[in-house]
């Protein structure tokens, strides 16, 4: 294994032992929470500790964060790849340029959109934090499998972190609205992105191995994927 192919194993080693068990986490707290409202609004108390629904809070953060941290991480992977084989520095340096500037750029929107604390500035910022995912992913290099978008890694990846962002821009919402609408927006959008997650690791798992090797570029590239077929080797001579 060279360096190029254990670099490409760095997202998804990290979606692995850190992004999928905070996913874990963030569930569990968010259906003790549920079940704390529930039995106070019936009660008036809980066996539960009031402490799960800051427990999720501040986890649901570390999520938003670290999804669309390792979707950035997925995208520099390829972007990077495709910089050094095609030397683009020499070709058109303004497009790296751009490309390093849309990641530093969408870094430092996602940095400010945990800082806003006016609703106007947390939707400038999310805005712009997923705008930079776009722009990334429309890059060449990037595999979207766009003529199979509805089991895509990649649309499922972007997805799911257009609905953490949402989810981090609208988290002062919730504690402000009495009539717990973007409560139920909060669940309803999450709900989704936790399937996207599942669908996340099915399809992750499925790329790689479709993924060949550095070495393996050269041969495995030859073959028909559409018709599932490979060329067949010339005869070694007796």
């Amino acid at each position: 294994m060279e360096l190029a192919d254990f670099l490409s194993l760095i997202h998804p080693a990290i979606a692995v032992f850190f992004v999928f068990p905070l996913i874990g986490m963030v569930v569990n707290f968010a259906w003790a929470t549920r079940q704390r409202r529930l039995q106070t609004a019936v009660s008036g108390k809980s066996k539960i500790p009031p402490v799960v629904g800051v427990e999720h809070r501040q986890l649901g953060n570390w999520l938003s964060g670290t999804v669309v941290g390792i979707a950035l991480l997925g995208l520099a992977y390829p972007i990077g790849k495709n910089i050094i084989k095609n030397q683009l520095w020499n070709k058109d340096i303004f497009q790296v340029v751009f490309i390093l500037f849309m990641f530093a750029a969408t870094i430092a929107s996602l940095v400010l959109l945990y800082r806003a604390n006016q609703a106007l500035w947390r939707g400038v910022f999310a805005t712009l934090t997923g705008a930079g995912l776009v722009i990334l992913g429309c890059q060449d290099g990037v595999f979207r499998r766009t003529n199979e978008w509805y089991w895509s890694h990649y649309y499922f990846g972007i997805a799911a972190a257009m609905l953490m962002i949402f989810s981090l821009a609208i988290v002062p919402n919730i504690y402000k609205d009495r009539s717990n609408r973007w409560r139920i927006v909060h669940t309803i959008l999450n709900c989704i992105a936790l399937l996207l997650f599942i669908g996340q690791g099915m399809t992750g798992t499925r790329d790689l191995l479709e993924i060949p090797l550095s070495w393996q570029e050269s041969h495995i590239y030859q073959c028909d994927f559409v018709k599932q077929t490979c060329p067949m080797p010339n005869p070694q001579p007796k």
